[in-house]
C-alpha cells in the first residue's frame, strides 16, 4: 500500500498542531492550578501587604508573571510547596521566593518563608515587615 508524499505532510501538519495544543492547554491549565492555589495565593497577598517591597518594586501597578514550571527551585508535593514567582512593578523586577507546609491538622497551608529579591540584589523578608493593607489596585495575574 503507498501513501503519496502529500498525504504523509498533511499527516505530520495535523499531529504537530494536534501535538502543539495540547502542549498548550497543559502549560495553561497547570499554571492556572498554581495561581488558584492556597500556597501561591497567601504569598502574593504577604507580598502586596509589604509596603516596603511594594515601594521597591514600583507599585502599583504590580505585574505577576507565570511560573517557569522547568525551574528546579519550583517544587510541590503533598507537605511542602516552593515557589520562585517572577514579579515587576514600574520601577524594577524580581523573584518571590516562598516556602509553605501543609498542616496535616488543619490541612491548610502556612506560609514559613516569603523573601523577595529584586533585580539589583535587594532582598526584602516578607514574613518581618510590617504589614499595611492589601493593594487590590493594578494586580495583573497574567504572563
Amino acid at each position: 500500500m503507498r501513501v503519496s508524499t502529500s498525504k504523509l505532510q498533511q499527516l505530520t501538519i495535523f499531529t504537530t498542531v494536534l501535538t502543539g495544543g495540547g502542549v498548550g492547554t497543559m502549560y495553561y491549565l497547570m499554571q492556572k492550578n498554581f495561581t488558584n492555589a492556597e500556597y501561591y495565593q497567601s504569598a502574593l497577598a504577604r507580598l502586596q501587604a509589604c509596603p516596603v517591597a511594594m515601594d521597591g518594586l514600583g507599585s502599583p501597578p504590580l505585574k505577576v508573571h507565570s511560573i517557569h514550571l522547568t525551574d528546579g527551585d519550583n517544587r510541590i508535593d503533598h507537605h511542602t510547596a516552593r515557589l520562585k514567582i517572577p514579579v515587576t512593578g514600574s520601577k524594577t523586577g524580581g523573584y518571590l521566593y516562598t516556602t509553605s507546609t501543609k498542616d496535616p491538622a488543619t490541612n491548610r497551608w502556612r506560609l514559613k518563608l516569603a523573601v523577595l529579591q529584586l533585580r539589583e540584589g535587594q532582598t526584602i523578608d516578607l514574613l518581618n515587615q510590617p504589614k499595611a493593607t492589601p493593594h487590590t489596585e493594578g494586580l495583573d495575574t497574567g504572563s
